[in-house]
């Protein structure tokens, strides 16, 4: 084939750039998002979350090897500087006290749960002492700020 035959021919890749256009101009960016959802929604059906996870770290491997650790910081600042200019410096002061109320609440049922724990291993230790002579119960003193046990002051 001359060059003259050539004329006028596209490779694959403008052809799909340009067909891709097309749809963009006619449908909208909407579309590309429904249709990306709906693909990533049957990729994780079909492989899992897991999938996402994998190729989500090792895409960051990658990056890391090819633009150094350094670049993470600098993304990162550039995100924290953006979102500050669009929600304000109180936006950072209200997750931050979000944060602390979640982790005091997860604190707070850790200490149930341990109490909980505590007091179901005591009385599974009863039964083993059934010869001897009978006792009145006691309940442990709580430490000072916590309450004696499960169902109490919670």
């Amino acid at each position: 084939m001359s060059d003259k035959d050539n004329k006028g021919s596209m490779t694959v890749a403008e052809a799909g750039r340009k067909g891709g256009e097309t749809v963009r101009n006619e449908r909208g960016r909407e579309f590309y998002e429904t249709i990306g959802r709906k693909g990533g929604a049957t990729v994780k059906a079909e492989r899992g979350r897991s999938f996402y996870e994998e190729i989500g770290r090792k895409g960051g491997e990658t990056v890391k090897a090819e633009r150094g650790a350094k670049f993470y910081e600098e993304i990162g600042k550039k995100g924290g500087d953006r979102v500050k200019a669009t929600r304000g410096p109180n936006f950072y002061e209200e997750i931050g006290r979000k944060g602390g109320q979640k982790v005091k609440k997860l604190i707070e049922e850790g200490k149930r749960a341990a109490r909980a724990a505590m007091a179901a291993q005591e009385g599974a230790a009863a039964p083993a002492q059934e010869g001897a002579a009978p006792s009145t119960p006691t309940t442990p003193a709580a430490p000072s700020g916590e309450t004696a046990g499960p169902g109490q002051n919670e």
